[in-house]
């Protein structure tokens, strides 16, 4: 094994892991991004529902890519 190919593989690792981290950052971002607040700062009933809604959609994408992650290696 030369250095090039060590150089490789940890760049794909590095990389690997950078794409993972910033993939699961940006669905929380999107899942946790609601609107529909009262004039008090609560959540309305329906914003509540439409919140568990995205987190358990977040769940399922985060579930989709960590899956084709695997089927690509």
């Amino acid at each position: 094994m030369n250095l090039n190919q060590i150089f490789g593989m940890f760049a794909r690792m590095v990389t690997r892991r950078a794409m993972n981290w910033g993939m699961n950052k940006g669905i929380d971002y999107a899942s946790k991004r609601t609107g529909g607040k009262t004039a008090a700062g609560k959540p309305t009933p329906a914003s509540k529902k439409q919140a568990k809604n995205m987190r358990q959609t977040a769940k399922r994408a985060r579930q989709a890519a960590q899956i084709t992650r695997r089927l690509g290696r």
